[in-house]
């Protein structure tokens, strides 16, 4: 770790943090205070949408626009234009890009395609959070910003090794990062899975255990690829997904970074609470 003691986190006069764990337990918020409070945030999801995917997401809105003949024709005269409006706050292109697997009629994807955006994804986010070191040296040297926190997206565990001590990913983010891990507890999964299952969203899942959860669903319903109801397929896998991503962001955690509990984190104000708690984490 970059910061090996509370003293070194104290006196550092460049704090450096890249935030992990479930979405919805306040990575972005606390990267939101900390902006407010002079640092550089480095949103991964934002970057993924901007840099890595948006001609893909753009693209995907012209085919749609395509086969509209009135809109056809403006756009082969170049008569208008069609892009995606991504910021911090509104990543929705992205999440509607990758989609859901299943019925067409309800809004579905063929999993050859689902498949494919996912693949997508996963490139997009490793390129993603492999340029963390870039924007760090940006945000100093161009900027002047003298801390930095990287807002991740919550399938960084999906394309890491946690247990290998090369990882390219995780060797490349510790060396320049302090690796926190927000943990929440029951009660904040079991409100997280509420929360889905009230608004299914698209989700980014390891091949592997996608593979399974769509053989295993298939079994279980008796349902053929082009019948699946998109949301009852990602609702019936979502508590699945927080229960593979849990052990894989505490070994995270534990060979590479720090935990701190999402109750501390929720009583962050300022940047003076959030150096506070990240010093608590830290051996005296």
């Amino acid at each position: 770790m970059i910061y090996e003691t509370k003293a070194e986190w104290n006196d550092a006069a460049h704090k450096r943090v890249v935030l992990f764990g479930m979405s919805g337990l306040g990575k972005t918020r606390i990267s939101s205070i900390l902006r407010d409070g002079g640092w550089f945030h480095y949103s991964v999801d934002y970057r993924i949408g901007t840099r890595y995917m948006g001609e893909y997401i753009a693209d995907n809105a012209k085919r749609e626009a395509m086969k509209v003949p009135f809109l056809r024709e403006l756009l082969m005269s170049d008569s208008i234009y069609i892009g995606s409006n991504i910021t911090f706050d509104n990543l929705t292109p992205v999440s509607t890009y990758l989609g859901k697997p299943g019925d067409t009629a309800k809004g579905g994807l063929p999993m050859e395609t689902y498949q494919l955006r996912q693949d997508q994804f996963r490139r997009a986010e490793e390129q993603a959070l492999l340029d963390t070191g870039y924007f760090i040296d940006r945000a100093e040297e161009l900027y002047g910003y003298p801390h930095f926190v990287c807002d991740t997206g919550g399938s960084i565990c999906e394309w890491v090794d946690a247990e290998d001590p090369r990882d390219p990913i995780l060797s490349e983010l510790s060396s320049r990062a302090l690796m926190v891990w927000i943990r929440g507890t029951e009660a904040h999964t079991e409100e997280l899975i509420q929360r889905f299952d009230r608004a299914p969203k698209p989700m980014a899942y390891q091949p592997e255990f996608l593979a399974a959860a769509w053989r295993a669903y298939l079994d279980e319903t008796g349902l053929s690829e082009t019948s699946v109801d998109p949301d009852a397929f990602i609702r019936w896998t979502y508590a699945r997904a927080l229960a593979h991503r849990q052990p894989r962001y505490e070994a995270m955690a534990k060979n590479w970074g720090v935990t701190v509990e999402a109750a501390d984190m929720a009583t962050v104000r300022d940047e003076a609470d959030f150096a506070q708690i990240i010093a608590a984490a830290l051996p005296g």
